[in-house]
């Protein structure tokens, strides 16, 4: 699975901090979701794309949809 937290992050002036924060994680979880090394739970992948105001689907793309 492949996302784009890291583009949305940059277009909302996000630090990886203040995502974790928002998010409540640490920052080492958003460098490994960002790299794609980590797969997330239903629950953070919803509440990141909740900050970013868009669909699961619209920040997390499984490989090979796009």
């Amino acid at each position: 699975m492949n996302n784009r937290i890291k583009e949305l992050r940059a277009r909302h002036n996000l630090t990886q901090e203040e995502l974790a924060r928002l998010v409540n994680v640490r920052r080492e979880t958003i460098v490994f979701l960002e790299k794609n090394r980590y797969v997330p739970s239903l629950k953070l992948a919803y509440d990141i794309s909740k900050v970013f105001a868009l669909p699961i689907e619209e920040v997390f793309v499984f490989a090979g949809e796009r």
